[in-house]
């Protein structure tokens, strides 16, 4: 399960933006790598909010649920 944090506890991490981003500011995840055990994922425009905590297996089940069309 997921889990929201204040970003706070993320300050040092360094986010990417999903390759598909088209750059003007659109619906956009970040995630940041280097967190043992899990993923930090936040919304690109409000970088200042929450964050949330998926376990590894949790994100790629997600994943391939929108690949899929089922999300």
């Amino acid at each position: 399960m997921a889990t929201a944090q204040q970003t706070h506890q993320h300050d040092a991490t360094a986010w990417r933006r999903s390759s598909f981003s088209n750059g003007d500011g659109g619906n956009c995840l970040e995630v940041a790598d280097g967190w043992p055990g899990v993923l930090p994922v936040r919304d690109s425009k409000d970088p200042n909010g929450p964050v949330l905590r998926f376990g590894h297996a949790e994100w790629a089940v997600f994943v391939a649920q929108i690949r899929a069309g089922r999300l």
